[in-house]
C-alpha cells in the first residue's frame, strides 16, 4: 500500500517535498530531522519484529 503512495508521487512531487521541508526547516535542522525520523522508524520495526515473534513462539507454544 505504501509502495503504492510513492510511485505516484513521483519525482518533481518529491522535490517539492524537499523544498518545502527546507523552507520551513532550514539546512540546519534538516538532517537532524530526519535522523530522529530514521531512529523513529527503526525503532518501530523493531518493535514490531517482535511482537511478531512473541505471536509466532505463542503459536508454536499452542500448537504443541
Amino acid at each position: 500500500m505504501t509502495e503504492g503512495v510513492l510511485m505516484s508521487i513521483g519525482l518533481p512531487g518529491l522535490i517539492l517535498i524537499v523544498l518545502i521541508l527546507l523552507i520551513i526547516f532550514g539546512p540546519t535542522k534538516l538532517p537532524a530531522l530526519g535522523s530522529a525520523l530514521g531512529q523513529s522508524l527503526k525503532e518501530f520495526k523493531n518493535s514490531t519484529k517482535d511482537l511478531n515473534d512473541d505471536d509466532e513462539s505463542k503459536k508454536s507454544v499452542d500448537h504443541q
